[in-house]
């Protein structure tokens, strides 16, 4: 039997019963639709929190302080009401730590902000002109804070733009109005490009004021709540991070690391962290999509079977004629092969439709990678060589003589 009389013999039998073939081609096309949209979110959402963290600056080493509780414990989760860090400390890692490029101290918290009539309740952070360059901020009208601002402790604020439509409105010119924080006013002297995001931590959402005003006028101390530090080069963030470890458990005269009022975290890590929780979510994500491809598997082995016994005369009139027990074996292994390899293709356009439809709507960015299409269409085949071999061997199997005599 010639490869062309195969291919004729599969359509005629699978055209025979289109409603089936059509049921079953469509287990197969949910589950590999759903595997690749659900690859593509889980990685969608994986380049999107690396994108968003490396958004915030780059080659960035992040001091925070911790409450110290004793030898042997870690440092308190609970840092809000910690004070263990200082304009000073900052300072120092500027003039001491060899691979800082730039260190950006900055004081924040919550308060409530009112003007003209408006409120809302949002970030405002305490920082230095070094800011922008190690946060990746920029100003999209008016100016930011400068040297002169933080000496002389001015009462300036720099809107994000989220803040600005909360405030203003869209299309009210901020700059050069006045808002109140915690009751003192503040001259609107800037609006920073808006960078995306929204929820807690977001750039959009935030005021910045001079370092010096908010430790004066808002906090009433000298502390600083983080200490941003950019290093050199993206090589250096580990050696970066280590020197400011070393420079300050000697001023705080702390002698064992165990027992520091402080944590350093490395961006680098953040991006690797974030990124294998939702490599690890992706996986989990394809895992329950991909028992949807079991289900159609399954299908598609019940079919063969079900084609089996309708065509046990036939099998036998074969048999006896001279077909070997390959080709009956050959021919019925195609035939569940071409069901999944039709229903993996047109289930790799239905995920990709998927994955765009989600993307062009806003609701998540997807990203639909060459592999994971490639897996599903390999994962598609191979369901049809599994459970569609049994069906075909237990046809070769039959008896030619039992076979014709089947009703």
């Amino acid at each position: 039997m010639t490869v062309a009389d195969l291919l004729e013999e599969t359509y005629s039998a699978l055209s025979s019963n289109k409603a089936r073939s059509f049921l079953t081609i469509l287990g197969i096309v949910i589950g590999i639709g759903s595997v690749i949209a659900m690859v593509a979110i889980g990685q969608g959402a994986q380049s999107s929190i690396a994108a968003r963290i490396q958004s915030i600056g780059s080659d960035l080493v992040q001091v925070t302080p911790g409450a110290q509780r004793g030898v042997g414990t870690q440092v308190s989760s609970g840092r809000g009401a910690s004070r263990t860090l200082t304009q000073e400390d900052a300072d120092a890692i500027s003039k001491e730590v060899s691979t800082a490029k730039a260190v950006a101290p900055e004081l924040s918290g919550r308060y409530q902000v009112t003007a003209k009539g408006k409120n809302t309740n949002t970030s405002v952070v305490g920082v230095s002109p070094t800011y922008p360059a190690v946060r990746n901020i920029a100003v999209d009208q008016g100016s930011f804070i400068s040297d002169q601002n933080l000496l002389s402790l001015s009462k300036v604020a720099v809107l994000g733009p989220t803040t600005r439509d909360d405030l203003f409105g869209t299309d009210a010119e901020a700059v050069g109005q006045t808002i109140r924080i915690k009751n003192i006013e503040f001259k609107v002297i800037g609006i920073t490009t808006a960078k995306g995001g929204t929820g807690f931590g977001s750039q959009d959402d935030m005021i910045f004021i001079p370092l010096t005003s908010a430790q004066r006028f808002l906090a009433g101390d000298n502390y600083v709540t983080t200490i941003s530090v950019q290093a050199v080069d993206s090589d250096s963030m580990a050696q970066t991070q280590q020197q400011i470890t070393d420079l300050l458990l000697s001023r705080h005269h702390i002698s064992d690391p165990e027992a520091a009022d402080f944590s350093t975290l490395n961006q680098a890590d953040i991006v690797a962290t974030a990124s294998s929780v939702t490599g690890t979510f992706t996986i989990l994500l394809a895992a329950v999509a991909g028992i949807s491809l079991v289900v159609g598997g399954i299908g598609i082995m019940n079919m063969m079977l079900t084609t089996v016994t309708e065509r046990t005369r036939e099998i036998g009139l074969r048999k006896a004629i001279g077909a070997k027990r390959s080709e009956i074996n050959l021919q019925f292994l195609i035939e569940a092969i071409v069901l999944t390899c039709v229903g993996g293709l047109v289930g790799i356009v239905l995920g990709w439709a998927v994955s765009f439809g989600i993307t062009y709507l806003g609701i998540l960015q997807t990203s639909v990678s060459f592999s994971s299409v490639l897996l599903a269409f390999g994962v598609s085949a191979v369901i049809g060589i599994v459970f569609g071999y049994f069906p075909a061997r237990r046809a070769a199997a039959l008896n030619p003589i039992d076979a014709l005599r089947y009703e």
